[in-house]
């Protein structure tokens, strides 16, 4: 059963140069308790898109077109909606653990905080459901913990104070963004292995948001790459990491390092920069990186063209970049 729908989503940012397009008419669909990753390089438009859709742009964006979500499109609600819907049936783990948390309240109350609101729980009820949940995501001695402030956590446990503000009411929908960023490699590994068990032990839709592959790899089913604002490419993960086929994915996969590489070997690179938001030309917004480009790139945002009946691309000399893949 289908849980969120977006359709022709488009982000508008106004900027010192002017309207910049952020996100460009991004479409994909997200069923229950499926887990969903999007990729790509920074400013390539993967948390815009989330925030559009929970009402959280910067101010002076504007967005269009449609985010239903159980049905009801997000991006119609008023903000009195939007906050029954944040934190209640959408969590949301953003991806600064440091500021993520206010640092004037103690751990537990900004738990409880969120039972109170949308549960209607007392002090004590919610206190008790606080202490649950911070035992849940494995926060030692939880109970003598609740009322400890975020300076006195570690960066991984902070990461999991905001991961049980996010599961406090049940979602339907958790999404994370870039949950590991600032956590060293041993904390990042637990971090996504707990969020993977409580997907899985909840039943709840994931949208995982990073910019590392590996991650993508072994964490969703699906992928959406997404770059200048565009979705490129999307399908399964098990044939987009198999049959990387917009340029631009298969620049992102040729530049990861190799294991039994020989030293000294230099990775390989996508030419160029990521340009600025008011520089990408309406067509295909990776044109001016890439190596098969033509004029016609340039005219208009290609149609997406399906490779299977679960994979699909936006580039008009797909044939050309299979054929080199």
């Amino acid at each position: 059963m289908t849980l969120l729908e977006v359709d022709d989503l488009s982000v508008v940012l106004s900027t010192a140069r002017g309207p910049a397009k952020a996100v460009r008419k991004v479409s994909f669909a997200l069923a229950r308790g499926e887990t969903l990753g999007v990729v790509g390089e920074s400013g390539s438009g993967k948390s815009m898109t989330v925030l559009a859709m929970l009402g959280l742009l910067p101010e002076g964006a504007r967005a269009a077109g449609q985010a239903r979500f159980e049905g009801r499109d997000l991006l119609s609600l008023d903000e009195a909606e939007l906050c029954r819907v944040r934190g209640d049936r959408i969590g949301v783990v953003f991806q600064e653990p440091m500021t993520a948390l206010n640092p004037l309240h103690s751990v537990g109350r900004q738990v409880a905080e969120t039972l109170m609101l949308h549960r209607g729980m007392s002090a004590g009820a919610s206190r008790r459901e606080a202490i649950r949940l911070l035992d849940r995501v494995g926060i030692p001695q939880a109970a003598r913990r609740v009322d400890a402030y975020p300076h006195q956590f570690s960066g991984g446990q902070r990461q999991r104070v905001t991961i049980a503000i996010a599961l406090a009411c049940g979602p339907d929908l958790l999404i994370a963004d870039e949950p590991t960023t600032a956590l060293d490699v041993t904390i990042q590994r637990q971090i996504l292995d707990l969020i993977a068990g409580l997907v899985e032990e909840d039943k709840m839709a994931l949208i995982l948001i990073s910019h590392d592959l590996g991650v993508i790899a072994e964490n969703v089913g699906r992928t959406l790459v997404m770059y200048g604002g565009a979705l490129v490419e999307e399908g399964s993960t098990s044939e987009v990491f198999a049959r990387p086929s917009h340029p631009y994915t298969q620049g992102l996969f040729r530049a990861r390092p190799r294991l039994g590489a020989g030293r000294g070997t230099r990775l390989s690179t996508i030419k160029g920069a990521v340009p600025e938001l008011a520089d990408i030309p309406p067509g295909c917004p990776f044109a001016g990186r890439c190596p098969l480009s033509i004029p016609a790139c340039d005219a208009a945002l290609p149609a997406s063209v399906p490779i299977s009946a679960s994979h699909a691309a936006r580039c008009i000399r797909l044939d050309v970049a299979l054929g080199s893949a």
